[in-house]
């Protein structure tokens, strides 16, 4: 297993997907999820090599075929192998944000793509090699749009609910208001010692990703130590340098993260949210994995989560290591 210092890290789109990394194709499954939007659709989630999740989805009657749920994403995307395979006709071409850039890339028109009892119809998506998606597609927020995603690491689910349906609040959940910023939700209540930051719900990603604005300023107050460099693959194969190195705690909410892994790199989708001179991380899967469970809610603009068990100071003590960059990382 790599060190944390070695890893290759897989980066995805933003038109697209902030994050995906390299996996095994998921075959199709022989069960369909149901065609009409019901309250609640709780389904069993595979995981991908990133610890992403990956969820059943039917493309024009067909599958179901595993994409990647991608709450950083706000365009649905499919691989170009899986569309050759269902005979999807070209629709053109599209501009696609990814981490290393922008550019036009192939779309296929696609009628229906239903998931977790929603569908989304008539629409073009951009179609990229399943190699560097790391999946047969991945679901964006215009497939999720007036729903509420409810990721329960604990469980191995993810629900899917319409958002007017109440969502129970345990005791020790925190609730954090979000912007909508071009479909994605940006946390408005997060701060590192004290300096606000701007964070992005990205379950896309397999690491949070900070901006350069962000390292200078944890580089100026010493809250940030010993940088690696690793690189980066965004979803059209480029590559990108970049550095990792460990923070020693983000505040979301009422709610302190410690020894946070972050790869710190000049990524465009900073650019292209305008976050290039403010402080800002995009949340990737390696740290909201830290909570039992992850709302995140499209209609409320609220992120919901679910703290990690400290019945005990042991319990603790081996949740905030395992936040830690110096074990083996999992990516």
């Amino acid at each position: 297993m790599m060190s944390f210092a070695r890893t290759l890290l897989m980066l995805g789109a933003v038109v697209s997907a902030p994050l995906a990394a390299q996996t095994t194709p998921l075959p199709a499954v022989s069960k369909p999820p149901p065609s009409d939007f019901d309250s609640t659709t709780v389904i069993d989630v595979g995981i991908d090599r990133s610890s992403r999740m990956t969820v059943p989805v039917t493309v024009d009657g067909q599958g179901p075929y595993q994409f990647v749920v991608d709450t950083g994403a706000d365009r649905t995307v499919i691989s170009r192998e899986l569309a050759d395979h269902l005979n999807l006709a070209p629709s053109g071409t599209a501009t696609m944000h990814t981490m290393s850039g922008v550019g036009p890339v192939n779309t296929v028109r696609v009628a229906t793509l239903e998931v977790g009892g929603g569908h989304n119809d008539d629409f073009n998506a951009p179609a990229l090699a399943r190699a560097n998606l790391g999946a047969n597609g991945l679901v964006g927020v215009d497939s999720l749009q007036g729903r509420r995603v409810i990721m329960d690491f604990g469980k191995g689910t993810l629900s899917i609910t319409n958002a007017k349906t109440r969502e129970p609040v345990e005791p020790d959940t925190i609730i954090v208001t979000a912007k909508s910023r071009y479909g994605q939700l940006v946390l408005v209540d997060c701060d590192i010692g004290g300096i606000p930051i701007t964070v992005i719900i990205d379950s896309g990603a397999q690491s949070s990703v900070g901006n350069l604005a962000l390292r200078r300023m944890l580089e100026k107050r010493k809250k940030v130590h010993d940088f690696y460099p690793t690189v980066m693959t965004d979803v059209t194969g480029t590559l990108m340098t970049a550095d990792v190195a460990r923070v020693e705690s983000i505040r979301l909410g009422g709610f302190a993260l410690t020894n946070v892994g972050v790869v710190f790199a000049d990524a465009h989708p900073f650019k292209r949210f305008d976050l290039l001179k403010r402080p800002a991380m995009l949340l990737g899967m390696d740290t909201l994995r830290a909570f039992r469970r992850v709302s995140v809610d499209f209609a409320a603009r609220k992120v919901r989560f679910l703290l990690p068990d400290q019945s005990s100071d042991t319990s603790r003590e081996k949740w905030l290591a395992s936040r830690s960059p110096d074990r083996p990382s999992p990516l």
